[in-house]
C-alpha cells in the first residue's frame, strides 16, 4: 500500500491557468478560459429550438383540453340518460306509464341531484361557453361547446352547440290478441349528428 501512496503523492497536478480580464491565456491549452459566453449563433439556435418545443407543447395542450371537454360532455350525457331511465322505471313501477310522455318535453336535468356545476338553466342569448342549457321552446338540452376546434357539426350554424332530445323507446306487444304500444325505455339522442376528430 505504501508504494501506491507514494505514486499518488509523486503525481503533480498542473493547475488550470487563470483567466483575468484584459489578459490573454498563456498557453494554447487554456483557450477555453478566453471564451466568456455563447456566440450569437448558439443563442439563436437555442431560441429557435425552445420556440419549436413551446409551439408543439401548446398545440398538444389545446388538443388535450378539447378532448377533456368532450369526455366531460359525454359523461354528463350518460348521467342524464341514467337519470331519465331511473325516472321512467319509477313511472313503470308505479303503473303510471301514461305520464312517461312528459319526459320527452321536460328538462331532463331536473332528475339529477345534484345538477352539473355548469348547468345554466333556461337557454338565453348569448349563451355562455362550456355550459348546459334547456331550450324550452325547442324542448332540447343544449351544450355550448367551449373550444370545438376539432368538432364537426352537421348544421351550418355559426355557434358550436350540440343539441339533445329525450326520446321514448316503444315496442308493440301482443296482449290478449290485441296489439298494445308500450314504453320500454328512454334515451337522450343528439338532434343533429356531431363528431369530434
Amino acid at each position: 500500500m505504501t508504494g501506491f501512496k507514494s505514486q499518488v503523492s509523486s503525481l503533480k497536478l498542473k493547475p488550470l491557468p487563470r483567466c483575468t480580464e484584459n489578459l490573454k491565456p498563456e498557453t494554447s491549452d487554456s483557450r477555453r478560459c478566453a471564451q466568456r459566453g455563447y456566440t450569437l449563433f448558439e443563442l439563436v439556435v437555442a431560441f429557435v429550438l425552445v420556440s419549436i418545443l413551446a409551439a408543439v407543447l401548446l398545440s398538444r395542450l389545446v388538443y388535450y383540453q378539447e378532448m377533456a371537454e368532450k369526455a366531460a360532455m359525454e359523461s354528463t350525457v350518460r348521467v342524464i340518460k341514467t337519470g331519465l331511465q331511473i325516472r321512467l322505471a319509477e313511472l313503470i313501477i308505479g303503473n303510471r306509464q301514461a305520464e312517461a310522455a312528459t319526459l320527452e318535453v321536460e328538462d331532463p336535468m331536473q332528475w339529477l341531484e345534484p345538477r352539473p356545476a355548469n348547468y345554466g338553466g333556461a337557454y338565453s342569448e348569448p349563451p355562455t361557453l362550456g355550459r348546459w342549457y334547456f331550450d324550452a321552446t325547442a324542448r332540447q338540452l343544449v351544450y355550448v361547446v367551449n373550444t370545438g376546434n376539432r368538432l364537426d357539426l352537421a348544421t351550418a350554424a355559426d355557434a358550436k352547440q350540440i343539441r339533445f332530445r329525450a326520446r321514448l323507446l316503444k315496442d308493440r306487444l301482443n296482449v290478449g290478441g290485441a296489439v298494445v304500444e308500450s314504453v320500454t325505455g328512454i334515451t337522450l339522442t343528439a338532434v343533429t349528428p356531431y363528431r369530434w376528430r
